[in-house]
């Protein structure tokens, strides 16, 4: 069976928000708990020279709605990174759950060779969907979320593996 790219893309992202939005709730019952202001958590970084929780949370929710839209032809809708608390970041990552469950299948079809240019500070970048998928899409978006994992775990919010990978 041929795996089409909305099943190599939605669920995907849909399973790791989904927990996403777990691991930062855990993050602010473990500030709750411990009695800290959660803006810590929010703020924190893992070198002087890296962005923040909240930039990792908002980027990791830019890398799975802009995907989607490249992947089917869309346009995504524009957030303004204006979160600066917890219950602000999970309401995010709810809202972008939200938006990636309005994909059809039908919307990704021919989207493994529709050419795909992504515009960085770095310059433009073009691929054919799966290679961008692959390459680009599914990378990065695991990259901020687990370096927003690592950032809860690094100031003490118990975490585990299973925390990340979710029910299967």
């Amino acid at each position: 069976m041929k795996l089409s790219m909305y099943e190599a893309s939605i669920p995907l992202f849909l399973h790791t928000l989904e927990n996403l939005r777990v691991i930062l709730q855990k993050g602010l019952t473990h500030a709750e708990a411990k009695k800290f202001d959660p803006g810590v958590l929010v703020n924190s970084r893992l070198a002087p020279d890296m962005l923040n929780l909240a930039r990792q949370v908002q980027i990791a929710t830019d890398a799975a709605k802009g995907a989607a839209a490249r992947l089917s032809g869309s346009e995504p809708p524009k957030y303004d990174d204006t979160e600066t608390t917890l219950p602000e970041l999970i309401a995010r990552v709810e809202k972008t759950i939200n938006h990636l469950r309005s994909y059809t299948s039908a919307q990704f079809e021919g989207s493994d060779e529709r050419v795909v240019t992504v515009n960085t500070p770095r310059g433009a970048y073009s691929f054919p969907g799966l290679q961008f998928l692959r390459h680009w899409a599914l990378p990065n978006f695991f990259f901020h979320v687990t370096t927003t994992y690592a950032l809860l775990r690094h100031n003490g919010v118990e975490l585990s593996k299973a925390d990340y990978l979710g029910q299967v």
